[in-house]
């Protein structure tokens, strides 16, 4: 089936001007100036007057539920597919949280292969919080190499809930994620949630300056959560490595003035990403400290801080959405993800010139137009 999209203005993110692009299936076949509609096909989607980038990348999310920390009654529930297309997020990468027993790995990719199967592209990390590692091999390194959806590792550090991780735990974990990828053809990461504790991240500048484990596959997130947090973070920048900031979990100021800072401190935009920690649960406390009620942390935040960083910040389109398109795609080594080129595949936000989205098309098939969500998950109810 052949698509052809006419007249966007693109940016790959990097910014390539009025362009039409051929889809031919799921993927990206010709980008030129002028494609010749002469040739028969199925459908001619009309950007004129829009602003076409890759579609958007969340590498950190809790796409079966998270929370539970108030009981159960508090564990939130699966996301749905809307939920996703309403924020442009054509790629997810789901993940478990706190809990490796109420919440269960296998839950998590079957979760991702639903997602696959309505439209969108879905990843996994394996494991959980905890050095008792949850797997569906009893590997980790295993787990990298025969279980298709997962591109890495998950661990915490520096909070009250974590294993207090010493770095020689940490490089068992890190040997196994590097060596299954390499055997799988995977890039593998260790992705590590970082709390609130001094600690801070230490033990990971232990492990780059003392250890030299290569700094590409420590993937550390929550990095924005207090300032001397973010300020190692930008040392962990400086040295190479890639850097996660929250747009919507617990922030020391607002995520795109992180960024800005960073910039000011001589951090490159290539090592930052946006990630929402979407579907987390949140309590709502009253003005007595009593918590009332729970609360499903938000996802759509990440392309908030981006059009914020346009907008307040005054970054060019072209280095905002790389943050949530080619520097996610790069950090997990997403293949033919997180631009706009030939080879990759149809994964597209539009957007007006205020950056207000208004359709997206994952994978080669529309799921939004003009504003208004057309694809639904196979158990939600359309509007």
């Amino acid at each position: 089936m052949l698509k052809l999209i006419q007249n966007a203005t693109v940016y790959a993110p990097e910014f390539l001007g009025k362009k039409d692009i051929l889809i031919a299936g799921e993927k990206i076949v010709a980008i030129e100036d002028t494609i010749d509609v002469s040739t028969l096909f199925s459908e001619v989607i009309d950007f004129k007057g829009k602003i076409l980038t890759p579609g958007l990348i969340d590498q950190h999310v809790h796409i079966t539920g998270a929370g539970g920390k108030h009981g159960f009654g508090s564990m939130t529930p699966e996301i749905m597919l809307s939920e996703f297309i309403a924020c442009g997020t054509t790629t997810v990468v789901g993940l478990l949280g706190t809990d490796g027993s109420a919440r269960s790995i296998k839950t998590l990719y079957a979760k991702a292969k639903s997602l696959e199967s309505e439209g969108i592209s879905a990843y996994i990390l394996t494991s959980y919080f905890g050095l008792d590692a949850v797997t569906f091999t009893q590997s980790i390194q295993d787990d990298m190499i025969f279980i298709d959806k997962v591109v890495g590792c998950k661990v915490a550090i520096s909070d009250e809930r974590s294993s207090y991780p010493e770095a020689i735990d940490l490089l068992r974990e890190l040997k196994q994620v590097r060596v299954g990828g390499l055997i799988a053809g995977k890039k593998g990461i260790l992705h590590i949630h970082l709390g609130a504790l001094s600690s801070r991240m230490d033990v990971l500048l232990e492990l780059v300056q003392k250890y030299e484990f290569p700094i590409e596959h420590i993937s550390p997130t929550h990095v924005g959560r207090t300032l001397p947090l973010f300020e190692q973070a930008i040392e962990f920048a400086k040295l190479g490595g890639m850097i996660d900031i929250t747009s919507g979990g617990t922030k020391y100021t607002d995520p795109y003035k992180s960024v800005l800072y960073a910039l000011e401190k001589g951090v490159s935009i290539d090592k930052m990403t946006f990630s929402s920690d979407g579907n987390a649960g949140i309590g709502i406390v009253n003005e007595q400290g009593v918590t009332i009620g729970f609360k499903k942390a938000p996802i759509h935040l990440n392309l908030k801080q981006v059009v914020l960083l346009v907008q307040e910040g005054k970054l060019p389109i072209e280095q905002a959405f790389k943050l949530i398109t080619t520097n996610p795609a790069k950090n997990l080594a997403l293949k033919h993800k997180g631009s706009i080129k030939v080879g990759f595949d149809a994964d597209f936000c539009a957007f007006t010139n205020d950056l207000q989205l208004t359709d997206v098309i994952a994978r080669g098939k529309q799921m939004m137009k003009d504003g208004n969500i057309i694809v639904y998950g196979n158990f939600e109810t359309k509007n």
